[in-house]
């Protein structure tokens, strides 16, 4: 398979893009650990169908904003399944849909810290190992909102989405010559709990109907896209953002 023999880490996997992709990196082969904040039994859930498909699998709570927690992640990974060759930054939220006027400083850095220093924290854990055997793939969530702004009350969340491109392509630019590539994702609606938590049906309506395909995506199709940016058939791309949205930045 396309990723016999490599460990990837799947911060944010118990739901959504994070449990599609992690399952989708064990189906090509991957050994994967499956990081989750307070959904264990989701979380178990993903790991369970991981090890149908005869991978091994690394059940890892911790709280990416918090460098002692990912420590802790890492060591667990690499002690259960080896170094860390894949790294997919899902764990993010919007956190809460507030008009700038009315954010206030503590919701604006809690939004900032989990979407950017919990992209940054596993990161800087991670490379130095990938630096050494000369092989690595870094892959960041970030968000078609970071492109187009966002819809009502997302500004603290396309400003740390906005980040995380910006992160993608400096780490990217770092780590060229070493055989580490860092690329990142910018999906669009996908039918997520992510949305079941932040979109009224009256929007989501709306919001479809800004999507060329007129659809909603499903998590697996963002999943896709992680697994090419972690294998082989990207070996020539780095800083790089896939947008997958159905044409909604391009309309």
């Amino acid at each position: 398979m396309n990723l016999e023999g490599k460990v990837a880490l799947v911060t944010g996997a118990s739901t959504g893009i994070g449990a599609a992709t992690a399952i989708a990196l064990a189906r090509e082969g991957a050994d994967v650990a499956v990081n989750y904040l307070r959904s264990k039994q989701a979380a178990e859930e993903v790991a369970a169908q991981i090890e149908k498909l005869g991978r091994r699998v690394s059940l890892v709570q911790a709280d990416v904003k918090v460098a002692s927690e990912v420590d802790a992640m890492i060591e667990k990974t690499v002690a259960e399944l080896g170094p860390v060759d894949i790294l997919f930054n899902n764990a993010g939220a919007l956190v809460a849909r507030c008009p700038v006027v009315e954010t206030t400083e503590e919701l604006w850095d809690e939004v900032i810290a989990l979407n950017v220093k919990g992209t940054f924290l596993p990161t800087r854990r991670v490379i130095a190992g990938m630096m050494e055997r000369g092989w690595g793939r870094i892959i960041n969530n970030a968000s078609v909102a970071a492109q187009h702004g966002g819809g009502p009350g997302v500004v603290a969340y396309a400003s740390a989405k906005g980040a995380v491109i910006g992160f993608t392509r400096g780490l990217a630019k770092e780590l060229a010559a070493t055989g580490v590539t860092c690329n990142a994702v910018a999906p669009g609606l996908i039918e997520t709990p992510f949305h079941d938590k932040f979109t009224d049906a009256e929007k989501r309506k709306a919001l479809v109907q800004m999507v060329p395909m007129r659809r909603w995506a499903r998590p697996e199709e963002v999943a896709s896209a992680v697994v090419f940016l972690a294998g082989k058939g990207s070996s020539y791309m780095t800083g790089q953002t896939l947008t997958i949205d159905g044409g909604w930045y391009m309309h």
